[in-house]
């Protein structure tokens, strides 16, 4: 008999998360069945949705939702061979038993049969995994930005926000990043962005938007809301698209939160805003992360990391993420 560690939400967040928040548990599994499959975690990615869709998607005393990168330990299903890793919506437990062919039928699970010795594992749940397809589909599907436009991005040092600005520069255009730390603004013209700036400390948002982009943009790809939302639509050049990928700044308020009217400016500049999600596209995910695994290995993407080493440090690195301060995707090593 395999044990298994959970994290469970033991209470539903109110307002920003808290470790009390969750409690871990141990769980005796099941012996593996014709066609389940025994997996080990190695990896569990941290995202912002997390907190977004937590009321939505769970109730007290569930397994904390989200993606991992397991190891197959035993298989009574061939098309999981032992010894194999994949992708897996497992949640933060370090051990799950599952039906092969149920999980790996969900949304951004994969087996990983040849994973490039040269780049790390870790980066199946990062730059080359959900939060890299979700930069590309923005980008191609819902803004759909052609060479020579110029691109706005929020929250652009965090792992969407730097895969979009660097997929920018391969298909010509200018991009132009705000984040929340000098470190941060320096790491974005590492990149290659053509102009970052550091939101927190600027006197005018309005003013920093025109600055970067005069002749205003193209397209923008909305992570944070709030007034960085407002600020943004009314630099938008007629005819300007607007992917909304997340709204950071919203997730932990208390109290709901309110802005200007903005009918008008859309009216007029004929702006279209379209909200999206990764999960839209499944039949080009493969395709897709040949293409980001491509442009890594040309080094055309780069991509940090900021590893949280043990399982039971989970909830203070998610805590961390949400806050912030760190530069680099976050993931724990199990």
């Amino acid at each position: 008999m395999v044990k298994a560690k959970v994290w469970v939400l033991r209470k539903h967040f109110d307002g920003f998360p808290k470790e009390s928040d969750f409690e871990m548990k141990e769980e005796t599994l099941p012996e593996v069945k014709d066609g389940e499959v025994l997996l080990e975690a190695v990896f569990l990615s941290l995202d912002p949705y997390m907190r977004a869709m937590s009321r939505l998607l769970m109730k007290e005393g569930d397994v904390q939702f989200g993606g991992q990168v397991a190891k197959v330990l035993q298989s009574k299903d061939p098309a999981f061979p032992v010894g194999c890793y994949v992708t897996a919506p497992c949640g933060w437990r370090t051990h799950t038993v599952t039906n092969g062919k149920a999980i790996f039928s969900q949304d951004m699970a994969r087996v990983l049969p040849d994973w490039p010795k040269e780049i790390p594992l870790s980066l199946a749940v990062g730059a080359l995994g959900m939060p890299g397809l979700t930069a590309l589909y923005g980008l191609e599907e819902v803004l759909r930005a052609k060479p020579g436009e110029i691109v706005l991005v929020s929250a652009a040092a965090g792992a969407v926000g730097t895969m979009v600005g660097q997929i920018c520069k391969i298909k010509g255009c200018k991009v132009v990043g705000s984040a929340g730390s000098d470190d941060k603004v320096a790491y974005l013209k590492e990149l290659g962005f053509d102009h970052a700036f550091n939101y927190k400390t600027i006197p005018s948002l309005d003013e920093a938007l025109k600055k970067a982009s005069p002749e205003g943009y193209d397209c923008y790809f909305e992570n944070v809301g709030g007034p960085f939302f407002t600020a943004a639509l009314n630099q938008m050049r007629p005819d300007g698209r607007i992917a909304v990928c997340g709204a950071i700044s919203l997730y932990n308020a208390t109290t709901p939160q309110t802005c200007p009217y903005p009918h008008m400016t859309i009216l007029t500049r004929r702006l279209r805003i379209e909200g999206f999600q990764a999960n839209q596209w499944p039949d080009k995910d493969e395709a897709s992360i040949r293409r980001l695994v491509t442009w890594m290995k040309e080094g055309k993407l780069k991509a940090k990391e900021k590893i949280t080493e043990g399982f039971e440090n989970t909830p203070a690195a998610f805590i961390r993420m949400l806050k912030g301060t760190d530069l680099g995707k976050a993931v724990v090593k199990v």
